[in-house]
């Protein structure tokens, strides 16, 4: 299988790597003149390049019409993801990217017991993770992981950007299968807590935002467990899981 690589150089028949990227190809995998790799644009779509010169620090190509890719769903979906504590949001970012998330956004609410520290850094970590995780997983886009908001107000006041909004809520709610089917909505929405929940003002504040109410089913989940199997979930009712 050739390799997979992003680049945002990419237009008019012609792309290249720079900076890492074409450092491994080039001296890393050793690739030669006439090789082929795959190449993912800023567009979502996939390309088949082929070296017509290769540095350590630039690596040129000729690339096909770029084709839609059977990796990115259909649906592009959100997690806004309570802060947990001790690392787990990693673990949470990896996974979601594998299952097809289109970008994360943590945020802070009443009852999470981690708190803002250094922020700026573990965003670009957690970025670095999602690229890793993307390459891995054979997506043909990057997933962004942006910085956290401050606070479950800051939440609400996104929601207006989605075609659909999911607040997954210990409480219960309406049954997921009730919401979503194929081709339902093109920008969902999915919200969990950390390990505390949400408070009940919390959940009134997303409800008046426009937020549909959905429970996981009679079983509490642990923070990072909940996005997983929401997000799973969701691929499923919506036609983006077989």
């Amino acid at each position: 299988m050739p390799h997979r690589y992003f680049t945002k150089e990419l237009a008019n028949g012609r792309a290249a790597l720079t900076g890492s990227d074409a450092h491994h190809l080039a001296d890393v995998m050793r690739a030669k003149l006439g090789e082929e790799v795959v190449l993912c644009g800023p567009d979502g779509l996939e390309y088949i390049g082929t070296v017509t010169r290769l540095a350590s620090d630039r690596v040129e190509f000729t690339v096909t019409d770029g084709a839609p890719s059977k990796a990115e769903p259909d649906v592009q979906v959100t997690l806004f993801a309570a802060y947990p504590k001790q690392g787990k949001l990693e673990e949470v970012i990896r996974h979601c990217v594998e299952l097809g998330i289109h970008e994360v956004v943590p945020f802070f609410s009443r009852y999470c017991i981690a708190a803002p520290k250094k922020e700026d850094a573990k965003c670009e970590r957690y970025n670095r993770i999602a690229a890793e995780a993307s390459k891995q997983a054979g997506r043909a886009m990057l997933p962004t992981v942006r910085m956290p908001l401050p606070d479950f107000n800051a939440v609400c006041d996104c929601m207006k950007d989605y075609d659909l909004v999911l607040f997954f809520y210990e409480g219960g709610g309406v049954p997921l299968r009730e919401v979503l089917k194929p081709g339902c909505a093109r920008k969902i929405a999915i919200i969990t807590g950390s390990e505390g929940g949400f408070s009940t003002e919390e959940a009134a504040a997303a409800k008046a935002a426009g937020a549909v109410t959905v429970g996981l089913g009679p079983r509490i989940l642990r923070c990072e467990t909940a996005p997983l199997t929401a997000l799973t979930a969701v691929m499923l009712l919506t036609g983006n899981l077989e």
